[in-house]
């Protein structure tokens, strides 16, 4: 298989992937999605260990589009040695109230797919941490920390990107009450 061959399978991967998350997520216009990505991981090596951005361009390349389709927030996990900071539009950041921080993402210090992240938004910043309602963890990046409780897993039609395994999750408000509380369906 050709390189561009590859490259495009990855980015349909990630949007079908993104977009059986937002057929159950429900999500509202606004909402913040957080996604993690190893391009390591797709490419079939350990993660944080062969860092590609054409494969990290690929990845964002599919998402992207469909998170705008849904008007949808992005919120990029950066690795570990970043404390897995996260990169959104400024514009983001203001309505949330997330206070940015220094930093800017490079394949081997945030990874790839931030650093893509990064180039692609208009005016990107890097914030700590977010509540998102929905997420992609593409590689086992490790999302969960930027998920608003209470999180529930989302099974998706599509298990891979590449080599990489994919999990997803949404969330849901908390239960209050005892045996005798009634709960709105529509919010489970």
């Amino acid at each position: 298989m050709s390189i561009e061959t590859f490259l495009r399978d990855i980015e349909l991967q990630s949007r079908e992937a993104m977009e059986s998350l937002l057929k159950q997520a429900k999500c509202n216009p606004g909402d913040l999605v957080v996604v993690g990505c190893s391009s390591s991981e797709i490419a079939g090596a350990q993660i944080g260990t062969d860092s590609n951005p054409d494969i990290a361009q690929a990845v964002v390349c599919g998402l992207l589009p469909v998170l705008l389709e849904h008007h949808l927030r992005l919120a990029a996990q950066c690795c570990e040695h970043l404390n897995r900071a996260l990169i959104v539009e400024r514009a983001t950041a203001e309505v949330f109230g997330y206070e940015p921080v220094n930093v800017i993402p490079q394949p081997k210090a945030g990874g790839s797919f931030a650093t893509a992240v990064y180039h692609a938004l208009a005016q990107p910043v890097a914030v700590e941490s977010v509540r998102a309602s929905a997420g992609l963890d593409i590689g086992g990046t490790l999302i969960g920390m930027h998920l608003r409780h209470v999180a529930v897993p989302v099974r998706l039609s599509r298990k891979q990107i590449g080599e990489a395994v994919v999990l997803a999750a949404r969330v849901r408000p908390k239960f209050v009450g005892g045996a005798r509380a009634i709960y709105d369906d529509s919010l489970l």
